[in-house]
């Protein structure tokens, strides 16, 4: 068995608590085990076939020259037909997490890291 010269992107969506209302903010994002760069994707929808198709072209036109892998969770809308062929189509393989495994998961720790950063972040007065 050869070695693996190719890019790993890790996939997750991440959603962000948002004020009082029903105004929902999701990022769709894509994160490279090799040179640690970050593709994302944001929306105030839903998270369907037609964003992940989004993000698969957009993974692609930054590493056309490369053999990438996707690693992403069982969502429906990643394993539906129009998903799986424009993955085939752009030479993107695909590989699913067995359930309930988000540790797994490389970009679960950006995700944490993100929200304890940003999204639970404490404006602090000083004491005058």
């Amino acid at each position: 068995m050869g070695a693996f010269s190719g890019m790993i992107w890790y996939f997750e969506r991440l959603f962000l608590k948002s004020s009082s209302g029903r105004k929902r903010y999701n990022v769709l994002g894509a994160y490279s085990n090799r040179d640690t760069s970050l593709i994302t994707i944001t929306n105030e929808d839903y998270i369907n076939s037609d964003t992940i198709v989004k993000l698969l072209i957009r993974i692609n036109s930054a590493h056309s020259d490369s053999k990438v892998t996707l690693v992403m969770d069982n969502a429906r809308y990643q394993r539906c037909n129009k998903t799986m062929d424009k993955a085939k189509e752009r030479g993107i393989h695909l590989l699913f997490l067995p359930p309930y495994s988000p540790n797994l998961d490389l970009i679960e720790r950006l995700w944490k890291f993100t929200k304890k950063k940003w999204l639970y972040n404490k404006l602090k007065f000083p004491n005058y």
